[in-house]
């Protein structure tokens, strides 16, 4: 893996992927957040006790860096997980209809 020189703590993995150096979390993650749920980097402590600031506002800095490219992919996989709750055989209601009907007739 290769760190990113200008954005200490973020390193770029074989796939292109950017990641905080020792952690899991992608800077994807952490910039959805902040672009779907509007949290600043004092939230995303907040909501991620296990990181230091220096990460995560490297990662911000990050994000906004590349901007355009990374919210392409967050909307991308956004309609991708749209698409896939849409193609669901049942709605979890039928589903629990249908778990009522199945204990109704065991009993």
């Amino acid at each position: 893996m290769a760190t990113a020189d200008t954005y200490p703590h973020v390193i770029i993995d074989a796939d292109g992927e950017a990641f905080i150096e020792g952690t899991r979390y992608t800077i994807k993650h952490l910039a959805a957040e902040q672009y779907f749920h509007g949290w600043s980097a004092e939230e995303i402590l907040r909501q991620h006790p296990d990181l230091r600031p220096a990460e995560v506002y490297a990662a911000l800095a990050y994000f906004h860096d590349h901007h355009d490219t990374i919210v392409a992919a967050i909307e991308a996989g956004k309609t991708h997980a749209e698409r896939a709750r849409g193609a669901e055989p049942f709605s979890r209601d039928e589903l629990l209809r249908r778990r009522a009907v199945t204990n109704d007739r065991g009993a």
